[in-house]
């Protein structure tokens, strides 16, 4: 699996990156076997860049992540968490996580918490739980509204935690371009982690987010490219965003799937591989929860896409006439 680094840092992580969000129960459980055997088969795919975060299960993932990657050598692989969501424990009984996503009894709640203080309490207990003595990768996690704080307190907290040398890099991660983008003009990031907003359904990333980092030497982590299912699957009922599809985006998902069958390719390898034609693209990130799923996301990730597929596209007005596609032949792994 070929490598990419992030921004100045010199941190590097693999094209194809694994996301943690299921490990955590996202609406349905798995067991904790089913877990590891998910990420033995991403490690086998040959992914080495792994992201988490407290919010995902309620900690469940960053033990499960934690409990499979601390039998692999740490200067092999990659790994990111996430702070601005403190995690406190709740006296029982308890009902459960599913308000937020999350299959799991909820036994803590969420406290907002962009200060200072409360970064280095989320690092500290992300390391708790993952096993591990150090991450190499910290974003602010979705400080929408909490701006104020987040630049004021939070960022400056991660860039003295970088200069200490307790993390690689740093960065941001959101499912909005507005803020990442101050965050690429603003501050130091090494990278930001955008979530929807540069797939093959929606392309407000490319307005300013990915040429603000492309110009100071960002880097752009990918999440989302099949924008919650319906780049996946696009079937009635299918969701867009976590919410059902509105019918013009289904129709369009659809057409885009029916150019791709026709061109010998899948919907699916074309949304894998379109971020990365992007210059300011380091990564891909895919949530997976079983080996069937990594085994084909990686499969769709090397599957080649005809550049008459991206001609037809632009044509078509599917995509914007100078957005970047991959060049003919590219293989991403």
């Amino acid at each position: 699996m070929a490598r990419r680094t992030l921004g100045p840092c010199g941190v590097e992580v693999t094209e194809l990156s694994f996301g943690a969000a299921g490990l955590g129960n996202l609406y349905t459980p798995i067991t904790d076997e089913e877990a590891a055997a998910a990420l033995d088969a991403a490690w086998d795919a040959g992914i080495r860049y792994f992201d988490t975060a407290p919010h995902y299960g309620i900690g469940l993932s960053e033990r499960r992540l934690g409990a499979a990657l601390r039998a692999r050598p740490r200067e092999t692989y990659t790994l990111s968490t996430k702070a601005g969501r403190l995690l406190e424990e709740v006296p029982g009984p308890v009902g459960d996580d599913l308000d937020h996503g999350f299959a799991v009894p909820a036994t803590h709640r969420r406290v907002w918490d962009f200060s200072a203080d409360g970064i280095r309490r989320s690092l500290e207990t992300s390391l708790t739980r993952l096993g591990l003595d150090r991450v190499d990768i910290v974003y602010l996690h979705d400080p929408d509204d909490h701006a104020e704080q987040a630049f004021r307190e939070g960022y400056p907290a991660l860039e003295r935690l970088r200069s200490e040398g307790v993390v690689g890099a740093i960065g941001a991660g959101m499912n909005q371009t507005a803020m990442l983008t101050r965050f690429v003009r603003d501050t130091d990031v090494d990278a930001v982690l955008c979530a929807g907003r540069y797939t093959l359904l929606d392309q407000s990333a490319l307005a300013e987010l990915l040429p603000a980092a492309q110009q100071r030497g960002r880097a752009v982590v990918i999440g989302g490219v099949f924008n919650s299912g319906l780049l996946a699957d696009p079937r009635p009922g299918a969701t867009y965003d976590y919410a059902t599809a509105p019918r013009a985006l289904l129709d369009r998902a659809r057409h885009l799937k029916s150019m791709a069958e026709r061109h010998g390719t899948t919907l699916r390898a074309a949304a894998l591989a379109f971020p990365l034609a992007h210059p300011a693209v380091a990564t891909v990130l895919v949530g997976a929860r079983s080996p069937y799923e990594v085994q084909g996301a990686a499969a769709q990730f090397t599957a080649a896409v005809p550049a008459d597929f991206w001609k037809e596209a632009r044509a078509e007005g599917l995509l914007p006439a100078d957005v970047p596609v991959p060049a003919p032949g590219e293989d991403p792994s």
